[in-house]
């Protein structure tokens, strides 16, 4: 039995949101939003978000007991970029890259490890 939560085109780069997601993978839901809660980034605003969504699409969709759920799995892919430019000297530009992130958390009842 498994719940699956996504959160698509939030606004951190997805190198910074792999850095919160690794803490948080294989383990038990409320370590892991102990974990999350002191853990002094910003995307684990986000990926808090999602992991208490996949916890409540378990618990609703699939009558799951939330005390005995896992992040079986958590990966995290790349959004669209915005492009944007920044003024140099002598008349150049920079190329600035917004990078955006796609969350996936998917939750079971047994502790595995899927990716």
């Amino acid at each position: 039995m498994e719940a699956k939560a996504t959160a698509k085109f939030i606004r951190i780069s997805p190198r910074k949101v792999r850095e919160v997601v690794d803490l948080i993978r294989g383990k038990n839901i409320q370590e892991a939003l102990a974990i999350l809660r002191y853990t002094p980034r910003r995307a684990s605003e986000a990926v808090t978000k999602v992991v208490k969504s996949a916890a409540a699409n378990a618990e609703h969709n699939k009558q799951a007991i939330r005390d005995e759920l896992f992040v079986t799995a958590a990966y995290v892919d790349q959004g669209p970029t915005l492009k944007r430019f920044q003024p140099r000297a002598m008349g150049r530009a920079d190329i600035l890259r917004k990078r955006s992130s796609h969350i996936t958390i998917v939750v079971g009842d047994k502790k595995e490890d899927r990716f």
